[in-house]
C-alpha cells in the first residue's frame, strides 16, 4: 500500500527520487547478514522494478524531448516494442553472451541498435551532393571545350583531360579505401578491361564536345545509352523488350535529333558531324562497358569476393588513368595539354575544378548507393541530366527554335518514362 502511494505521488514527477532515496531504503541491511541472505533477491527484484518504473516515468515526462521518447519507446503489449530487462541493462553478471547493453531497444523481439542520421537527411546529403557536384561538372566540361585562347586556339586534348579526371578519382578512391578497408583477392583483369572501355566512352564524349557538338545534344544523346545495350542483347543474347521500352529509346534518340536540327546552323556544321560520330561511338562503348561490368560482377562472385564501393572507385579509375596516359602519350596530348594550360591559366583552373567535381560526385554516388535502393540513385542521376540540359540552355546562351524545344520535351519525356517504368517494376517486385 505504501509503495502504491509513493508511486502515485512521486513516480511521474520526481523519477530521481527512486534512484537516490527509495531504492537505498529498501536495500538489505549489511549488518543483518542472515536477513540479507534470506531476502537479498527479493529486495533486488523490488529495486529493479522501481528503477524500471523510474525509467519509464522519466521517458514519458513532459520535459523529455520527442526524439528521446521515440528512440527509447515503451510500447503497449500490441506494439511489439519494449525496454530491455533492467537486470540486463545494468549489465548483470548472469546475462548470457550477446545480451543487449544499456540503451538498446527491442522491436518485435529483435534487437535494434541506435540509429544514425534520419533517412530524409541522408537523402538530402546524397542527392544534394550529386546534384551540386555534377551540375557544376557539366557546366565546367562545357566551358573547357568552348574556351578560346587569345590566339584563337581551343582545348582539344580530350584524352589528357581524362588522365586528370581519373587521377582525381584515384586519389579520393584510395583515401576512401584506406578508411573503409581494402578488399583482398579482387580479379584485377576484369577491372582493367572495364576501366579501359569506360574511359574510352568518356573520352569520346569529350571529343564530341571538342568537335562542335553542343552540350545539351551530347547529354540527351548519352541518356539514350539503352539503345546499344538493347541492340547488343537482341543480336547476341536473344533478349526481348516491350513496346514501351522501344518507344522510350525512340523518344530519346528522336528528341535528341530534333534538338540538333532545331539549333541555328553555323559555320561549324562539319565539326558537328564529327561530333555526332564521336557521341555515337561513345554510346557503343557504353554498351560494351555495361557488358564488361556484368562480367566483372560474375568474376568477383566466382572467387567469393565482394568489393566495397571505394574498391570499385579506386581500381576502375586506376586502369582508366593508365589507359588514358598511354593513349594521350601516343597522341602527344600530355605535352601539348600541359603547354596549353600553362599558357592559359584560366582553363587550368577550370580543368582542376572539373576533376575535383568528378571525384566528389562519385563519392556522393557511392554514399547514396550504400544508404538507398539503386532506384533512388537512378532517379537522382536521371533528373540531374535533365537539369544539366536546361541549365546549359539558359546559362550558356544556346538558341533553340520551337522545333528544338519540342525535341527537348520529347527526349525528356522518354527519360522520365524510362524512370517511371523502373519504379513500376520495383513496386511489382516488392508486392510479390
Amino acid at each position: 500500500m505504501m509503495l502504491r502511494l509513493l508511486d502515485s505521488v512521486y513516480l511521474r514527477r520526481q523519477p530521481l527520487f527512486f534512484h537516490f532515496v527509495l531504492a537505498p531504503l529498501i536495500a538489505p541491511k549489511h549488518n543483518e547478514s542472515s536477513y540479507a541472505s534470506a531476502n537479498h533477491n527479493k529486495a533486488r527484484s523490488v529495486a529493479s522494478t522501481l528503477q524500471r518504473f523510474s525509467t519509464i516515468s522519466s521517458i514519458n515526462h513532459p520535459s523529455t524531448p520527442d526524439s528521446v521518447r521515440s528512440a527509447v519507446s515503451v510500447g503497449t503489449p500490441n506494439s511489439g516494442t519494449s525496454l530491455i530487462n533492467v537486470d540486463q541493462k545494468m549489465g548483470s553478471d548472469n546475462a548470457p553472451p550477446g545480451t543487449p547493453k544499456a540503451g538498446d531497444v527491442t522491436h518485435g523481439g529483435n534487437l535494434e541498435k541506435s540509429v544514425g542520421l534520419p533517412d530524409g537527411l541522408k537523402l538530402l546529403i546524397g542527392a544534394g551532393g550529386i546534384y551540386g557536384a555534377f551540375l557544376y561538372y557539366g557546366s565546367l566540361q562545357e566551358d573547357v571545350f568552348r574556351f578560346v585562347a587569345p590566339d584563337g586556339t581551343k582545348f582539344t586534348q580530350a584524352w589528357f583531360l581524362q588522365v586528370l579526371e581519373a587521377l582525381a578519382n584515384v586519389i579520393i578512391g584510395y583515401i576512401g579505401m584506406q578508411v573503409t578497408g581494402a578488399t583482398k583477392g579482387i580479379p584485377l583483369r576484369m577491372f582493367g578491361i572495364s576501366g579501359a572501355a569506360q574511359v574510352s566512352a568518356k573520352a569520346c564524349t569529350s571529343l564530341a564536345l571538342a568537335n562542335g557538338l553542343s552540350f545539351p545534344v551530347a547529354t540527351l544523346a548519352k541518356s539514350g545509352k539503352m539503345a546499344p545495350v538493347m541492340m547488343g542483347s537482341l543480336l547476341l543474347g536473344g533478349a526481348s523488350y516491350t513496346a514501351r521500352e522501344y518507344l522510350q529509346v525512340a523518344a530519346i534518340i528522336g528528341g535528341t535529333a530534333i534538338v540538333s536540327m532545331g539549333k541555328k546552323k553555323g559555320s561549324g556544321s562539319t565539326s558537328s558531324t564529327l561530333g555526332v560520330f564521336y557521341i555515337v561511338l561513345s554510346l557503343v562503348l557504353d554498351g560494351v562497358t555495361a557488358g564488361f561490368q556484368k562480367r566483372l560482377k560474375t568474376e568477383t562472385a566466382k572467387v567469393g569476393v565482394k568489393p566495397k564501393p571505394y574498391d570499385f572507385m579506386f581500381w576502375t579509375n586506376l586502369f582508366m588513368c593508365l589507359t588514358a596516359i598511354i593513349i594521350a602519350g601516343v597522341l602527344g596530348e600530355v605535352t601539348s595539354g600541359i603547354s596549353y594550360m600553362t599558357a592559359n591559366p584560366e582553363i587550368l583552373s577550370q580543368v582542376v575544378k572539373f576533376a575535383i567535381c568528378s571525384a566528389v560526385g562519385q563519392s556522393f554516388i557511392f554514399y547514396t548507393i550504400a544508404n538507398f535502393d539503386p532506384l533512388v540513385l537512378s532517379t537522382v542521376t536521371t533528373t540531374r541530366k535533365i537539369f544539366s540540359v536546361l541549365l546549359s540552355i539558359f546559362l550558356k546562351g544556346h538558341s533553340l527554335s520551337v522545333m528544338g524545344w519540342s525535341g527537348i520535351a520529347m527526349a525528356c519525356g522518354g527519360i522520365l518514362s524510362e524512370l517511371q517504368d523502373k519504379m513500376g517494376t520495383k513496386k511489382k517486385k516488392h508486392s510479390n
